[in-house]
């Protein structure tokens, strides 16, 4: 299937590992100029091997901390001189702070600041500097990475679920405010995916028991349900957040 996104500029964040590494090799697949973006340079080097041996494409790698609006600049400025400018924005972000705890065992105002800066502020940050010009040239697609417990929250999940919410709240906004122009904006939330990040902090067999489908998910399937909304087929669906997650959240919508 011809997603009509080939030799589109997508920015991946988060793309070091994970499911922003997974992303990136997919839209790389699908023919789209990838720039990767993260704080750890050699990550992202062995990520951009990959790439090039999958799809035979040259990533942009840029090295930056997504919390930090001077590294956001920076990206932008560098996408610009590159490509052009972006098409596609994927937001990966980073986790709260571990162990996971319920919202009344959360009293340390430093974890409640570390999830807002590594979840929330990034996604700010970002949009505020590349949508406008997602708009300014009639088409874009913005997908954020959020997860199945903005929809359902799960046990112990107070910092992921309060602050990934405020995700869905903004990215929601937006996609309203610029849905008239071209741009898209939609989420997809993951659940049980099998990461490096899950697998450390769970029994997998036990998260295998929460889940209908009695397994956990392949970052390769998240990755081509944000390369379906990235793409132009996607081009009628927008505020939408887009269940990843085996059949795990009970609710109707």
């Amino acid at each position: 299937m011809d997603l009509g996104i080939a030799g589109r500029v997508a920015i991946v964040s988060g793309a070091s590992g994970g499911l922003g590494r997974a992303v990136a090799l997919r839209l790389a697949g699908e023919g789209c100029r990838v720039v990767l973006c993260a704080r750890t340079r050699a990550r992202l080097d062995a990520v951009a091997a990959e790439l090039r041996e999958a799809s035979g494409t040259q990533p942009l790698v840029v090295t930056g901390d997504a919390t930090d609006a001077g590294d956001v600049d920076r990206l932008h400025a560098e996408v610009a001189r590159v490509f052009g400018g972006a098409d596609i924005l994927v937001l990966n972000t980073g986790r709260p702070p571990l162990p996971m705890r319920d919202v009344l065992e959360e009293t340390s105002d430093e974890r409640w600041e570390a999830a807002h800066r590594t979840q929330l502020r990034p996604v700010i940050l970002l949009t505020r500097r590349f949508v406008p010009d997602l708009v300014a040239k009639g088409w874009g697609r913005v997908v954020g990475i959020t997860s199945a417990s903005v929809q359902q929250p799960m046990p112990h999940h107070a910092l992921s679920t309060v602050y990934r919410a405020g995700v869905t709240a903004l990215l929601k906004h937006l996609a309203n405010e610029v849905a008239a122009t071209g741009v898209t904006v939609n989420m997809v939330c993951p659940a049980s995916v099998a990461t490096d990040g899950l697998v450390a902090s769970y029994d997998p067999e036990a998260r295998k028991a929460t889940v209908p489908m009695r397994r956990l998910g392949r970052p390769e399937e998240l990755a081509a349900a944000v390369a379906f909304l990235a793409s132009d087929l996607a081009g009628y669906t927008t505020g939408a957040s887009l269940q990843v997650d085996g059949g795990m959240v009970a609710a109707l919508v």
